[in-house]
This record gives structure tokens, C-alpha cells and sequence, in this order.
């Protein structure tokens, strides 16, 4: 639980109602580390005090409300970090990722009647992502679940929540990469290993990973990256030199702290039409960006933001797995190291010093 920005993780005892309609009881068996918690502890983010954090988990389902068909007790299931209810207007045209239901994740409450399910000592507690992760049990609403094998690993799976879906959909849905094409990635954590293997498996010509830490750029080239930069002053360089000038026609953003005053010397890494994606959060506070306007204009460039990598989570994490199993999908490479619930703020810290791909809680 986080009680309040800029503190410690805090690991408690806490009271769970039973499922109500609609809703599911899941003991959980991994949880995947995603910076976007990391987000909350630093302030960059605000959020519903106090929180049970966790958007991206996989575990089994213990108990079902009323309602609920889609899943049974003893069904293997993925967390989807965002819901989609599938009948709103943006899910019946396909972008399921933009699911009007998300107008109300930041009151960290239950989908079907924004009450709190999670309590400690008579106070009633938030969870992230309609979600809460970060736990042995959880209460979630059916919407938010994903139905899997019963023999596949559920601690490889939990990174398929968020981090995965985001990253490959932003090379492959929002930056719309495609054969030939020359695509560029900031930052190759998480989110960033898994936009490098989308654009692989899209047919990019040229992958270039970019990053500070030298050993997440060698694994990058094991992703499917074919150069890499350690910034991207110095990308500029290789990538100008490689593509003859004309640059990517593709970027995607999946630093771990958004920085506005980096978007003009990102901009230049786009070639002619190149499309920008922007993936890694800002601090929410942040209005200022360094941008060449006669840049954007003059070559038709486009900036594109993308929330969950533009996914649909029901056809998506599905095509996701079987791309796991037929190894096109490298999960296992992309999962650092686990950690028990406990020392949930070593994993913080492993990841900050950019000692991880992506890090998981392993419950029990």
C-alpha cells in the first residue's frame, strides 16, 4: 500500500469484502513492477490515498458474484490494466483501450458501484486500475479479467497486463510500423523491449535502441534491435548516418520520466511523415514543451499520444500468448528478477537504478 506520495511501499493485513454482481474474488499468483506505480511514490502522479497498488497481475479465481459468465473458480486469468465494457462508443468502433469506464479510474473504486470492496481498520482503501495488484487477493469486476491456459507460467503472463501490450502496440498500432520501415525506441525497459519486439516482428528494417544503461541496450539487440545509442544526441548521429538522412518512421517514447524539454531533439530522429509516439508519462504538472514548430510542419511530422499502446485487451493479450508459445514473444527474457512481497522497495530501487527489465512480485 502507498499512504501517501514520496513514502515507502507499506505491506498490511487488510479486510476484503466478497464479491458483489459481476465482480470476482483472485488470489493472485504474480504481479508485474510497472513504472507507472513509481509514478505515484515520486508525486510525478496523483492518486487516491490510501492505495493498494498494482495494474499489471495474473493469478486464479477463488470466488465469482452474481452475473459473472465469463470466468469460474479455478480459471487462470490475466489482469487487462484498463477495462473495456465493450458497448461504449469508442469500444464499439474497436478502441477498447479508450472504454469510457476509465473516466473514473483515478477514484481507485470498483467499476459496478464505485464502493470500495478493500479496508483497513474501518477505512475504506483505493486501488489502482480498478485492479490493487499488489496483494495476495483482490476483488475486480469481471471486465477486467482475461481468461488463460491453465498450462502457461502465470508469472510470465502478469507482464502481459500493461507493460507488454503497451510497448508492442505502440510500435505496431499507434506508430503503425510496418515492413522496411526504420523505428527508433527511447528507453528499453519494459515498455520499450516490448515496442522493440513488436516493430521486429512488424518487419522493421532497422531497430535503434536507445538508452543509458549499457547492459538493457545489449539486451535490446537480443529483442530484435539492430543498433543502438546511448542518448539521443548520439542516436541522431547513427541513425543519419545509417538511413543515408532520411530517419525513422517511426519513434516511440517509452523512456521511464517523459521530459518535455527533450521533444525537440526527438523530433529530428523522425524522418519526413515520421510518427512520434508518445508513451512514457509526464509528470502530471509538466505544460512545457521545446518543440521546432517549422519542423513539425515543414516535413509533416506527427506526434501521437498512445495509452495502453492502443490495444484491444480481449484480442490482444490472447494474440500475445500464442505469440509467446510459437517464440516470437520473448517474455522470459524480459522478466529481470522476482521478488517476494516484502521487498516490493528493492524492486522500486532496482528499477530506478536501471537494474531491470521489468521486475516481479511473486505472492506466497
Amino acid at each position: 500500500m502507498l499512504w501517501e506520495a514520496r513514502t515507502d511501499w507499506k505491506v498490511e493485513t487488510i479486510d476484503l469484502d466478497p464479491p458483489r454482481a459481476g465482480e470476482v474474488l483472485v488470489r493472485i499468483v504474480a504481479a508485474g513492477m510497472c513504472h507507472s506505480e513509481d509514478h505515484h511514490a515520486t508525486g510525478d502522479v496523483p492518486f487516491t490515498a490510501p492505495m493498494i497498488g498494482g495494474h499489471e497481475g495474473a493469478g486464479v479465481v477463488e470466488e465469482t458474484g452474481p452475473g459473472v459468465t465469463s470466468v469460474a473458480p479455478g480459471d487462470h486469468v490475466v489482469f487487462s490494466s484498463l477495462p473495456s465494457c465493450g458497448r461504449c462508443p469508442s469500444c464499439s468502433v474497436g478502441r477498447h483501450n479508450l472504454c469510457d469506464l476509465v473516466m473514473h479510474i483515478g477514484a481507485g473504486r470498483q467499476l459496478s458501484d464505485h464502493t470500495a470492496r478493500h479496508h483497513l481498520g474501518g477505512e475504506d482503501l483505493a486501488i489502482n486500475c480498478f485492479l490493487g495488484a499488489f496483494a495476495e487477493h483482490t476483488v475486480v469486476n469481471e471486465m477486467s479479467l482475461i481468461k488463460v491456459d491453465s498450462s502457461l507460467p502465470l508469472e510470465k503472463l502478469c507482464v502481459l497486463s500493461c507493460g507488454v501490450p503497451t510497448g508492442w502496440g505502440s510500435a505496431v498500432y499507434a506508430g503503425e510500423a510496418k515492413l522496411g520501415d526504420d523505428v527508433a525506441v527511447v528507453g528499453v525497459g519494459g515498455l520499450g523491449s516490448a515496442a522493440v519486439q513488436g516493430a521486429r516482428n512488424a518487419g522493421a528494417r532497422r531497430i535503434f535502441a536507445i538508452d543509458p544503461v549499457e547492459w538493457k541496450r545489449e539486451k535490446a539487440l537480443g529483442f530484435g534491435a539492430t543498433h543502438t545509442a546511448a542518448g539521443v544526441a548520439e542516436a541522431f548521429d547513427v541513425i543519419q548516418d545509417v538511413t543515408w538522412g532520411r530517419m525513422c518512421d517511426v519513434v516511440v517514447l517509452t523512456m521511464g520520466v517523459g521530459r518535455g524539454g527533450l521533444m525537440a531533439d526527438v523530433m529530428r530522429l523522425a524522418a519526413k511523415r515520421g510518427r512520434v509516439v508518445v508513451t512514457n508519462i509526464h509528470p502530471a504538472d509538466e505544460i512545457d514543451v521545446r518543440l521546432s514548430m517549422n519542423d513539425l510542419i515543414q516535413m509533416e511530422k506527427r506526434i501521437l499520444g498512445a495509452i495502453f499502446g492502443s490495444v484491444n485487451a480481449r484480442r490482444d493479450i490472447p494474440a500475445l500468448i500464442e505469440s509467446y508459445r510459437d517464440g516470437r514473444l520473448d517474455l522470459d527474457g524480459m522478466i529481470t528478477r522476482e521478488y517476494p512481497l516484502d521487498e516490493i522497495n528493492q524492486g522500486y530501487r532496482d528499477l530506478r537504478a536501471g537494474r531491470n527489465i521489468r521486475g516481479v512480485l511473486r505472492m506466497g
